[in-house]
C-alpha cells in the first residue's frame, strides 16, 4: 500500500507556501515546509522533490483554501495531471485557542492537517459556463449594492436639509421633489450628481437583468430555471443565480445538507449537559443564502393560497407534478411563517426559518425533477 502524503498550499498571487504531512496513527508529522513561486509548475517541482526523497512509493492528497485564485490553480494543476482539492474556509477545523499567531507556514500546516484528518468540506468546481454566468450575476448584484448605498446617501443628504419624504420613495414624484429642494449652488450640484449616478446605475441594472433573462434560456439552464421559477419569490434571475452557484444538487445526500451548505442552519455552543443553540451559522455560500432570504421575504408578504399572475405565468408550461410540488411548498411555507408569528417569533427569525425550508424544497425539486435526476 502506497504512503499517503497530505500537502497543504497557502496560496497568494505571487508566492505559495507548502507543507507536507503524514499520519502515524493519530499523530501527524509535518515536513518539507517551504515557499516557492506561484505557479502550477512550481507545485509540480515541489512534489517531485518530495517523491525523490522518499524510499517508498507515495500518493499525494493536495489542497488549498478557496480564495483569491479561484479555480485557476485547480485548472492549471489538472492540466498537468495533478489532482487537488479546494477547501471551504468556513468548514475547516481550527486549532484549539484559535489563530493567535498567523503565518503562511502555519496556514499551510492547517490545510495539510484538515486534509489528513478529514475535518473540512471541499468546494465543488463548476464548469466554465457556470463560472461565467455566475460571475455575471454577481457583478449585477454588486451594482445593486452600489445603488442601494447611493440611495442611502441621497436620503441622508436630503434629511440634513430638512427634507423627509413619508410616501413611497424613488417614484417620479419623490425624485421631482428632490430636484426642487431649496439648496445652495454647490449642494444642488452634489445632489444632481447623485441623482444622475442613480439613474445610470438603475439603467445598467435593468440591462443586466435583461441579459440574465436571456442567459436563463440557454439549454444548460432552461428546464431547471423554469422549474425553480414555480416557487413563489424565485424569479428566473434568482433561479439562474442559485443553479450556477450550486451546480450539482446531487452532492447533498439530504436537503438538510444543502441548508447547511448555505449557512441557514442554527449553530450550537454546548458543553456537558448544557445545550445552547446559536443563530444561523452563516457558513458556506453567501450568495445563495441571500437569494433564499430575499425569496422568503416575498413569500412572507402574501396570503395563504394566493397565487399572483406573475407566478402563474412562470409556472405555465411546466410539468403538472412540478407545479403541484411548488404550490404545496408555497402554501406550507406561508403557513409556517404566520404560525411562527402567532407564537411570538420575530419576523427575522420566521423569515430565516422559511428561507431554510425553501432551500430544502429547492434541493428536493432539483434532485427529483431536474433533467439530471431523470438521467
Amino acid at each position: 500500500m502506497n504512503r499517503i502524503i497530505y500537502v497543504g498550499l497557502d496560496v497568494h498571487s505571487t508566492t505559495f507556501s507548502a507543507c507536507a504531512a503524514e499520519l502515524h496513527g493519530n499523530k501527524i508529522v509535518y515536513f518539507a515546509e517551504t515557499k516557492f513561486g506561484a505557479g502550477a509548475s512550481d507545485v509540480d517541482k515541489y512534489l517531485k522533490n518530495i517523491k525523490k526523497n522518499q524510499s517508498d512509493d507515495c500518493e499525494f492528497v493536495i489542497g488549498y483554501e478557496a480564495g483569491c485564485l479561484g479555480f485557476s490553480l485547480y485548472t492549471a494543476l489538472r492540466d498537468i495531471g495533478i489532482e487537488c482539492k479546494i477547501l471551504a474556509p468556513t468548514t475547516m477545523a481550527v486549532r484549539k485557542g484559535g489563530k493567535r499567531v498567523k503565518t503562511d507556514t502555519r496556514d499551510a500546516r492547517d490545510i495539510a492537517a484538515n486534509l489528513a484528518y478529514g475535518t473540512c468540506s471541499f468546494v465543488h468546481v463548476p464548469t466554465a459556463e457556470d463560472c461565467a454566468v455566475r460571475d455575471y450575476i454577481r457583478m449585477r448584484n454588486d451594482h445593486r449594492q452600489m445603488l442601494k448605498r447611493l440611495k442611502q446617501q441621497i436620503n441622508a443628504l436630503a434629511l440634513r436639509h430638512g427634507f423627509h419624504y413619508e410616501n413611497t420613495k424613488w417614484t417620479a414624484v419623490h425624485i421631482k421633489q428632490l430636484r426642487e429642494l431649496a439648496l445652495s449652488d454647490l449642494e444642488r450640484e452634489t445632489l444632481d450628481e447623485y441623482l444622475a449616478t442613480m439613474q445610470m446605475l438603475s439603467a445598467k441594472i435593468k440591462a443586466f437583468d435583461e441579459r440574465i433573462e436571456e442567459l436563463s434560456h440557454k439549454p444548460a439552464y432552461e428546464v431547471r430555471v423554469s422549474q425553480l421559477a414555480c416557487f413563489c419569490g424565485i424569479t428566473r434571475k434568482r433561479a439562474t443565480s442559485i443553479i450556477t452557484e450550486v451546480c450539482d444538487f446531487n452532492r447533498f445526500p439530504k436537503p438538510s445538507g444543502f441548508a447547511a451548505f448555505v449557512g441557514l442552519t442554527p449553530g450550537e455552543d454546548s458543553s456537558g449537559e448544557t445545550v445552547c443553540r446559536t443563530p444561523i451559522t452563516k457558513a458556506g455560500n453567501t450568495h445563495v443564502r441571500l437569494e433564499l432570504v430575499e425569496a422568503a421575504q416575498s413569500i412572507c408578504r402574501g396570503c395563504i393560497g394566493y397565487k399572483s399572475k406573475a407566478l402563474a405565468a412562470r409556472q405555465k408550461g411546466n410539468d403538472s407534478k412540478v407545479i403541484a410540488y411548488a404550490d404545496k411548498a408555497n402554501e406550507r411555507l406561508r403557513r409556517k411563517y404566520y404560525r411562527m408569528i402567532q407564537h411570538g417569533k420575530s419576523r427575522n427569525v420566521a423569515v430565516t426559518a422559511v428561507a431554510r425550508e425553501l432551500g430544502c424544497f429547492i434541493c428536493g425539486m432539483m434532485k427529483d425533477f431536474s433533467p439530471a435526476a431523470a438521467a
